[in-house]
């Protein structure tokens, strides 16, 4: 579809600008943005955190932060401008003629309501249909989002649904009073490859079943790749560059353009990886975890998950194992028994002669040194009311070193990972996510460890800095001759830091061995279908031969 074959403009922004309260790193967060989305197309607006596209959406959708204000232009839509609307003529729109998809489902559903309510709720906020065809129509919604078993879901609260389930109820109560326009915030950020090819299949079904106009905010191109008629690129509240979504892919103008693209990881069929023929640092035999719950003082049926069963790999001097899969398929819970942040029920963690998953008290504590953690979130993992000096010292005092003699291993350690000195005495509040990250890997090195576990420490991050930081870690790598285990959902990430892939379903490892052999000619279904649902796969590999 070409922007040719278009219907005219749904909706126009006509030079938005978004005004920052004073003391902001820039005067407006949007800036002088002229957009046109038209009636059954897809526009892709694509840029990192704190370009402005959330902005540009909230604009629309009258969500603004309190100390955020439009400061010009217009948002035009069936006649009205959308920015001189009463809160009353606001709300007659919202829902009903433009709707939003939000990026977290989590945070978008209200955990203590059942999904047929907050379903319901679209409906009775407008005065529409009875309570009784409220309900009704929640079960057709979900039906036509693809959820399983739609009357059951129904019944369910946000927790006992897959983070995939909880994303299709938030697109079904989008799409409850038949918008023109839906616009998309990164919908399919927080999920795994193969949830997010099936999200981005619904999205493209519906947009074309429903004929409605779709802006997809995305800072994934593999997500432009995908689904975008066009493109535009924003860069500090500003459009760089727009166009169709062949030109902007494959002819960008623009310099910031061409450096997200060529921060991708790429899934290069030709890749070499040396084998490694180290010694063993790492050994795990049988690993194995099940989570109970339920049942208890009130009764109920005890529900059993199986998260690691019986597996086995090695970890060579100097290597990364890149351990992959979904959600719920084992890969942090294996991370977590390797550093006893939880406890195996049976197998063994050999780390220098010692099985890890037995040791208790004083020899425990003395092992941690050598296999730390990095985490998922740069945010929710250091204290944000502690000064980074002393999170990134906090390890080697309680192992006995002198707090002078820590506290200067620590600015060390910032300028080892790219970071001045002077983030020594300021909090991590005051660092961007990827700056955080950074403080994050000089925690783990400060115990000087010979492994690192990292736990998705990317997946938060845009892509330029993603890139950033796996070239980090591989410098790390080679500096210190530090051995990784790396879990993570992004094959393409995994495809550029590891030398050897394990990749877990259902709490087993169903495929293991050198990256180009996995990756090049996978062995097991499971690990074909993931590499299949990349998003931009297809066109990737149309590009390569």
């Amino acid at each position: 579809m070409t922007f040719q074959d278009k219907a005219s403009p749904i909706l126009t922004i006509e030079n938005l600008q978004v005004a920052l309260p004073e003391g902001a790193d820039r005067p407006f967060a949007v800036d002088d943005v002229s957009l046109t989305l038209r009636a059954g197309e897809i526009l892709c607006i694509v840029g990192e955190s704190g370009s402005g596209k959330s902005m540009s959406a909230n604009a629309m959708m009258g969500l603004l932060p309190d100390l955020v204000v439009p400061s010009g232009g217009k948002i035009m839509f069936d006649g009205m401008d959308l920015l001189t609307l009463s809160n009353a003529e606001r709300m007659e729109v919202r829902g009903k003629r433009i709707a939003m998809i939000f990026q977290e489902p989590m945070s978008a559903l209200n955990p203590l309501m059942r999904v047929e309510d907050q379903i319901a709720e679209v409906f009775e906020a407008h005065g529409l249909l009875t309570p009784k065809e409220r309900k009704a129509r929640a079960v057709e919604l979900l039906t036509e989002v693809g959820i399983p078993d739609p009357a059951k879901a129904a019944t369910a609260y946000p927790f006992q649904l897959s983070g995939g389930q909880r994303q299709r109820v938030v697109i079904a109560m989008a799409l409850a009073l038949e918008p023109d326009v839906l616009i998309a915030d990164e919908p399919t950020t927080a999920l795994d490859v193969t949830t997010q090819a099936q999200i981005l299949e619904l999205i493209a079904d519906l947009q074309k079943s429903h004929g409605m106009a779709v802006m997809f905010i995305t800072h994934d191109f593999g997500v432009v790749a995908e689904i975008a008629d066009r493109v535009a690129v924003m860069q500090f509240g500003k459009i760089v560059e727009q166009g169709t979504a062949d030109d902007v892919l494959k002819n960008p103008t623009h310099d910031y353009t061409r450096k997200l693209l060529a921060a991708i990881p790429k899934l290069d069929p030709n890749a070499v990886f040396e084998p490694i023929k180290s010694k063993t640092i790492l050994e795990v035999i049988a690993l194995t975890k099940t989570y109970r719950s339920g049942g208890g003082l009130f009764g109920g049926p005890e529900r059993v998950v199986h998260a690691v069963q019986d597996v086995n790999f090695r970890l060579g001097v100097g290597e990364t194992l890149g351990v992959v899969g979904e959600s719920g398929s084992g890969k942090s819970s294996v991370g977590r028994c390797l550093v006893r942040l939880q406890d195996p029920d049976s197998g063994s963690v050999l780390f220098a002669g010692d099985d890890m998953a037995k040791l208790s008290g004083e020899n425990l504590r003395a092992a941690r040194k050598s296999v730390q953690m990095i985490f998922q979130d740069p945010f929710s993992s250091l204290n944000p009311r502690t000064k980074v000096g002393k999170i990134i010292s906090e390890g080697p005092i309680a192992h006995g070193v002198k707090p002078s003699v820590a506290y200067e291993k620590a600015r060390e350690l910032l300028e080892l990972v790219g970071l001045d000195k002077s983030a020594f005495d300021r909090f991590p509040h005051e660092f961007s996510g990827g700056q955080r990250q950074r403080i994050g890997i000089a925690r783990a090195l400060a115990l000087e460890p010979k492994v690192i576990i990292a736990d998705e420490a990317v997946s938060a991050l845009d892509v330029s800095i993603q890139a950033q930081v796996l070239d980090l870690l591989a410098e790390l790598k080679e500096r210190l001759n530090l051995s990784l285990v790396f879990i993570t959902h992004d094959l393409r990430v995994a495809a550029k830091i590891c030398d050897r892939i394990a990749v877990m379903q259902k709490g087993r490892v169903v495929e293991l061995g050198p990256t180009q052999d996995v990756f090049n000619a996978p062995k097991s279904d499971y690990t074909r279908a993931l590499i299949e649902a990349i998003p931009g796969r297809a066109q990737e590999l149309e590009a390569a031969s």
